[in-house]
Order: C-alpha cells, then sequence, then structure tokens
C-alpha cells in the first residue's frame, strides 16, 4: 500500500510494505540460524519504531524530485531503503570482525536490566492499545471505562491464568498449547451464542484487515526497483537522515544481545552476533528491502516456548516463508485477546524480571536507575530512557565513588622500611629517623570526587598536632594501585606540593612512570618538574631513596668517609637534609639523637689493625656489633675458615633452587641482589644487600635450596663460609661455632622480619 499525501510519500506496513518486511526477516532468520549466531531462533524482522525514518526518507525524496513523479519517487525510495540496509550491514559487520563487542561487556548491567523493564511496559502499554484499540497517545483513564475494560480485562486474565499455569508446570509445551486453545474456546463460543464475525470484528474482538483480495502478490514491489530512473541526487541529500537511521539500528543489538543473555541466562559472543547481523543486512540490501536486527522480545518468546535449536530456527524461517505467500488474510480469525494475552504475558514477565527479581540483587542507587529507565521508556522513547539511564548511573558512580576512601593505607617509615639488607646499626638508625617518612597508599581512580579527602589528610598530616609530634621530611605518595588521574586531581597534587614545600618536605612519587597514563596526567600540571619532588617507578626504589638520604645526611654532618657506605640505587642525595637554616629544627634534632644512640664508634680492637690485617675482622665487626659484644680474639680462630672472593658486576653467585653447597657469605663491599619469585602471576620481590650483611645464610645452615636468585649488582668483596668449611669449624671449635651462628641466626631473622614486613605493608 503506497500513499501520496501532501507532504510526501509514505512506504506503509501493508502490501508491499509488509513484503519488504517479510523478505528482510526471512533473510535474517536463515543468517542467524546457518550463519554461525549464538542465538539459532533469532527473529531478525524490524522493528516498528524505524518507520518515522522511512517516512522522512520518502517525504524527503518525494520533495526533491516531485509528487508528480511517482515511479521516480518509487524507485529513489526503494533504493533508499536498500542502501540503509547495506549501511547497516557495513557498520555491524566491521564492529564484529574488529572485535568491539567487547566493548559491551562493559556496559553497566543494570541498565540492561532497566531496559528489559522498559520493554516490558511497553509490552503492557502495547497490549492494551491492540486490545483497545485506542491510540498510544489517547491512552490513559479512557482504559478504566466500561467499554475499554471489558475488551483488555480478558486478555489481561488470560494472560494470569497462564502465569498461574506456568508457575506450577514447567513443561515447554504449556504455552503453545494455551494459546492454541484460547481460539478454539473462542469460536465454540461464538457458535453457541449464534455470534456474527462481522459484528465482532467491527466491536474490536476481531482483526479488521480490509479486503485482502486487494492485496498484491508480495514480489510486486520488485517491478518498482528501476535504477535508470532513481534521483542519486536526491539519496545523497538522504544521507543525514541515513545516518540517524544507522546510529538507532546499531544501537539495538549492543543492547537486546546482552539484554536477551541476561533473561536466558546464557553466554554469548557478541562479535559473532554482530558478524551475523552484518551479513544478513548486507543480503537484505542486495535483495532490496529494509534492514534487521534481533528483536528481543519476538526471540525471548521463542525460546521460552523451545526454540533453541537450529532446526527451530529454521522452521521459522520456512513458517515466516508460508506468511508471506499466503499474506495477510488469516489475521482476520484471531481473536484480539489471544494476541493481547501473549503481548500482556511478555510484559508482565519483563516488569517482573526487571523490578521484582532484582529487589534484594541489586543496591539501593541501582534499583533507582533501573526504575528511571523504565519510566523514561514508558513516557518518552527508548532511547531517551537509555540515554537518561548511562547520565543516571554516571551520577551515581560519581556519588558513590566520592564515598570511598582513594587512602588505601597510611604507614610511617619505620613500619614500611624498603627490602635492603643493611648493617643492624643503620637499620636501627634508619627504623628511628623514618618516623620523618610518611607514606600514603592511594588506590582507584582519583578525580575531583576523591581527591579531596588525599588533600585533607596531607594538610593534617604537615599542619596541626600531627606535625607538632611527628614533623615530617619525605612524604611518599604510592600510585601502584592508581588506576588514573583527571585534571582536577592533577592540579589539587600541585597545591599539595606547594604546601609542602613551604614546610621543606620533599614529595616523592613512586608507582608509575613518566610515559604511564598517570604520569602523562601530572606532566600536564607540572608538578614532576617542581624542586622538591622526586620519582621512582616502584615503591621500593623510592623507600631505599629516602632511607639512603638519612644515612649520608647523617655521615656528612658526622665529617666521615661517605664512600665507606654503599648506597644501592640512586645517588643523587643532595637534598638539604642538614641546610644551616633548618640546623636546629625538630626533625634535625631527631636524626642527631637517632644517630648518636644508634651508631657505635671506633672499636678499639679493630680499628687499630692496618691494610689486609683489618679485614675480615671490620666487615664482622660492622655485621655482627648490633647483636652482641664482638671480640677480635675469640673470632681470631674463624679467620682460616673464611675464603675471600671476589665477583665482578653481573656475574650470578646462584640461582633459585640451587643446592646451596656454597655455603653463605658477609659482604665486605658491593652490593649484592636478590630476586625472590614466590609464585606465578606475583611480581618478584627484589632486595639489595650492602657491606656489613650475610647472604645465603639460612640455606646455608638448613641445607635447604636456595630462596632466591643473587647477583652482583655492584662489584663485589665477599668472604665465604663454605659448608665444609663449617662442618670442620664445628669440629675443631664447636664453641666458636656455636657463638658465630647464634651472630647468624639473630642477623638472619631481623633481616627476615624487615622483608616480611615490607611485604605486608604493600598489600
Amino acid at each position: 500500500m503506497i500513499l501520496f499525501p501532501a507532504t510526501g510519500i509514505f512506504v506503509g506496513l501493508g502490501g508491499m510494505g509488509v513484503s519488504m518486511f517479510f523478505v528482510s526477516a526471512i533473510i535474517a532468520q536463515l543468517v542467524y540460524t546457518f550463519g554461525g549466531s549464538g542465538f539459532a531462533g533469532a527473529n531478525g524482522s524490524m522493528m516498528i519504531e524505524v518507520v518515522p525514518f522511512f517516512h522522512i526518507l520518502a517525504t524527503s525524496i518525494a520533495r526533491e524530485i516531485g509528487e508528480d513523479k511517482p515511479k521516480e519517487v518509487i524507485a529513489t525510495v526503494l533504493v533508499a531503503y536498500a542502501l540503509s540496509s547495506i549501511l547497516t550491514g557495513l557498520t555491524f559487520f566491521l564492529l564484529g570482525a574488529l572485535r568491539l563487542g567487547v566493548i559491551i561487556g562493559f556496559f553497566p548491567r543494570h541498565i540492561l536490566v532497566g531496559c528489559i523493564g522498559g520493554v516490558g511496559a511497553f509490552l503492557i502499554e502495547t497490549g492494551l492499545t491492540v486490545s483497545t484499540r485506542i491510540d498510544d497517545d489517547e491512552l490513559g483513564w479512557s482504559i478504566f471505562s466500561p467499554s475499554s475494560l471489558i475488551m483488555w480485562l480478558p486478555a489481561m486474565a488470560l494472560a494470569v491464568l497462564l502465569r498461574l499455569i506456568t508457575h506450577k508446570v514447567h513443561h515447554q509445551l504449556v504455552f503453545p498449547i494455551y494459546f492454541l486453545v484460547i481460539p478454539v474456546v473462542f469460536y465454540i463460543v461464538v457458535a453457541a451464542a449464534g455470534l456474527d464475525l462481522a459484528h465482532l470484528r467491527t466491536a474490536g474482538w476481531l482483526f479488521d484487515m480490509g479486503d485482502s483480495s486487494e492485496d498484491e502478490k508480495w514480489y510486486t514491489f520488485y517491478t518498482y526497483f528501476d535504477l535508470s530512473i532513481v534521483g542519486w541526487a536526491s539519496i545523497w541529500s538522504t544521507l543525514p537522515t541515513q545516518f540517524a537511521l544507522l546510529f538507532f539500528n546499531i544501537l539495538h543489538p549492543p543492547l537486546n544481545v546482552p539484554a536477551l543473555s541476561v533473561s536466558l541466562n546464557e553466554d554469548v559472543d557478541t562479535n559473532k552476533e554482530l558478524v551475523a547481523h552484518g551479513y544478513s543486512n548486507l543480503l537484505a540490501g542486495f535483495f532490496g528491502v529494509v534492514p534487521n536486527y534481533l528483536v528481543y522480545v519476538n526471540t525471548l518468546l521463542f525460546y521460552r516456548v523451545g526454540g533453541t535449536t537450529r532446526i527451530a530456527g529454521f522452521l521459522l524461517a520456512v513458517a515466516t516463508a508460508v506468511l508471506l505467500l499466503i499474506g495477510t488474510g488469516p489475521i482476520a480469525y484471531i481473536p484480539v485477546m489471544v494476541v493481547g494475552a501473549l503481548i500482556f504475558v511478555l510484559g508482565i514477565d519483563l516488569v517482573k524480571e526487571a523490578l521484582w527479581d532484582t529487589r534484594h540483587r541489586v543496591s539501593r542507587s541501582e534499583y533507582i536507575t533501573i526504575v528511571a529507565i523504565i519510566v523514561c521508556m514508558t513516557v518518552w522513547d527508548f532511547v531517551i530512557g537509555v540515554l537518561f539511564g548511562i547520565v543516571v548511573s554516571c551520577f551515581f558512580f560519581v556519588v558513590q565513588n566520592s564515598q570511598r576512601r582513594s587512602i588505601r593505607a597510611l604507614h610511617t617509615g619505620e613500619t614500611s622500611m624498603s627490602t635492603v639488607r643493611r648493617p643492624g646499626a643503620h637499620r636501627a638508625y634508619i627504623r628511628e629517623v623514618s618516623r620523618q617518612t610518611t607514606i600514603l597508599r592511594l588506590q582507584g581512580f582519583l578525580f575531583f570526587g576523591t581527591i579531596t579527602y588525599v588533600e585533607e589528610t596531607i594538610r593534617n598530616i604537615v599542619e596541626g598536632a600531627l606535625w607538632q609530634k611527628n614533623p615530617v621530611r619525605f612524604l611518599v605518595l604510592d600510585f601502584s594501585l592508581v588506576a588514573g588521574v583527571d585534571m582536577s586531581a592533577a592540579e589539587a597534587l600541585v597545591r599539595v606540593q606547594r604546601l609542602l614545600s613551604a614546610k621543606r618536605v620533599i614529595l616523592v612519587f613512586c608507582g608509575f612512570s613518566v610515559d604511564s597514563p598517570v604520569g602523562k596526567a601530572l606532566q600536564s600540571v607540572g608538578v614532576l618538574d617542581e624542586e622538591g619532588v622526586e620519582l621512582f617507578s616502584t615503591f621500593n626504589d623510592a623507600m631505599e631513596w629516602t632511607e639512603n638520604a638519612y644515612l649520608r645526611a647523617w655521615f656528612i654532618s658526622q665529617k666521615s668517609e661517605t664512600s665507606a657506605v654503599a648506597l644501592p640505587g640512586r645517588q643523587d642525595l643532595d637534598i638539604g637534609l642538614y641546610q644551616p637554616s633548618i640546623a636546629s629544627s625538630p626533625r634535625r634534632a631527631q636524626m642527631t639523637d637517632a644517630g648518636t644512640r644508634t651508631f657505635v664508634h671506633d672499636n678499639p680492637t679493630f680499628s687499630s689493625l692496618e691494610g689486609d690485617t683489618a679485614e675480615p675482622y671490620n666487615t664482622i665487626f660492622k655485621t655482627f656489633s648490633s647483636y652482641g659484644e664482638v671480640n677480635r680474639d675469640h673470632f681470631r680462630p674463624l679467620v682460616p675458615y673464611l675464603e675471600r672472593v671476589s665477583a665482578p658486576e653481573g656475574l650470578v653467585l646462584w640461582r633459585q633452587n640451587d643446592s646451596p653447597d656454597d655455603g653463605l657469605y658477609i659482604i665486605e663491599s658491593g652490593v649484592l641482589r636478590a630476586s625472590y619469585k614466590f609464585a606465578d602471576y606475583i611480581p618478584q620481590t627484589e632486595e639489595s644487600m650492602v657491606p656489613g650483611t650475610l647472604a645465603g645464610e639460612l640455606s646455608a645452615l638448613s641445607g635447604l635450596p636456595r630462596n632466591s636468585t643473587v647477583v652482583v649488582e655492584r662489584q663485589v668483596v665477599l668472604w665465604k663460609l663454605s659448608i665444609e668449611n663449617m662442618r670442620r669449624l664445628e669440629t675443631d671449635h664447636p664453641e666458636l661455632a656455636r657463638s658465630f651462628m647464634h651472630f647468624v641466626l639473630k642477623a638472619a631473622k631481623i633481616d627476615y622480619d624487615v622483608l616480611l614486613s615490607a611485604l605486608a605493608t604493600r598489600q
């Protein structure tokens, strides 16, 4: 049926319009069934919402070509419809082929549930309009008038009765048998009461399809294709409308496919579905018919009655083809209450699924979003409802994440030391002075809603009572668990840096690189280039640097040889910890007091020795002096059992799980680095070992395989006690062996306590 109103042309749903929709549906059904689509019974017919787009296309073409040239107008309109199918098919195919369907997996599930409820509400509204013959725009209190109630209440009662039956009986044939019985009962009542079918059709109990004998054959619309008279300039002018229709078309499958997956509780490959949609629409375009896509309601109904196989999908395509050949005549004998009851059943199910089934499964904000989507889709439009749901979800996301604490943990340096194995005196000193190091481990995405809490916490640290009790030298911000930083958060960190600079506090960033998203965000506001700001890729590197700074500052203040202190990592430690302007500050006083109490100065027994005779005694003293009295004469018999070893940079001393036959080592100079790999998919832990510490002691004493891989980071001089010499020492000098092992176990316990503490505070 082709109409030419004064405003243009409109291809209706009767006649050739129905034929185009049927052909499109058959093509889609066959492609979805045998083309690898996950939903074998998907119905690919076009939804009624796109008809206004076709109306706009037809109207604009008729306006440009002129209604006095009907053949040219019809040919151009049909080509425009086919072009819309081709554009839709190409878009779907590219989305699936490029595997962009995975993006849909991030679409909030409660928005999909809201869409399901919105479709259910739309179906209930459609059931009312179908049953009462009242237009959508005129629905209101009129549906409660006696004449309207008698039309839709029977259909609603039939829908409720079916739900009561299926609540007890779960066989898949209940649904189709129920709707086959209703027409039989209807016509039995009609025959028994002697009612006239024409009167029932006029009263609205049967569908009025007019005179079906006037319907054209389904293939008639192909006779209107004539490329020689197509107005290509008019088609070019309709491209904006074509792209609007394209956007509307591609909006449905990404929503319908995941929503159907939720309703059927089945996993689905969205990319495969999009590729199938692409093929079906390309074929539809080449066959000269309108676009198609999966229709949620039809497919859900088909699955619930057992249409889950490819055979069922093929039979559905055959049945659609039969209807195409028969035409619309049989529809005139279907009772309206059957269609109304079917629509009500689906609508009630979907609304129940969205509102009732989720009441205890989602949060309050998510439930409000679901209700809002349903209301908007019912009052306005499907697309408006989805867009409104996205906006509401974004609002609740901001509110909820603003309430979450972006600070995962707050530590001081004394409880979160680096994994550097140091001499006992150094470690005791660092443990005390590292109270001046405050560590904030941040998490999540830092944006305007979460950075406020971080900024307030930092202000409390450097101002007021906390600052008077424990002044801070370093503030370490660990970004290891931060997903990103927006501009507002980055600018807030600029304000933080200015505040810390006024207090002479060094701001240390760690857990990201300059070229990472976090690094780029902070670099954009210039905070990384400010004076008094340091950046390290890992938290352990940052803590090493601060601890080395404390050590270097102490030795500089004592005017001792700083070269004797082997410090791993970066050596740019000129940060002014002992500037004259702050020489009398509480922070300096605390450092001086800690150094005086923890460092043991010149031991007369060892310092009097010169040259090679000073070793290995100086190394033994540095290693064990913090754990008890170290007497040179007592340890003199140990020297013949020790072997001096020099190792170049890069040499692997041993690997994890190696045998500990080579024994243990005492480090005289240089740096070793141990790598611990505890399990797969867990980042390895690094530990530096500086002069005055032990390496490989626990595995040597226990005889168990090495628990780490040790590499020479800086050329080292070691004193080695092999397993063989250890056994000889136990035999020749049992008392010396006992006291030496006692010192070794003390050092090992403290070293591994620090390592475990470091690992625990990094969670």
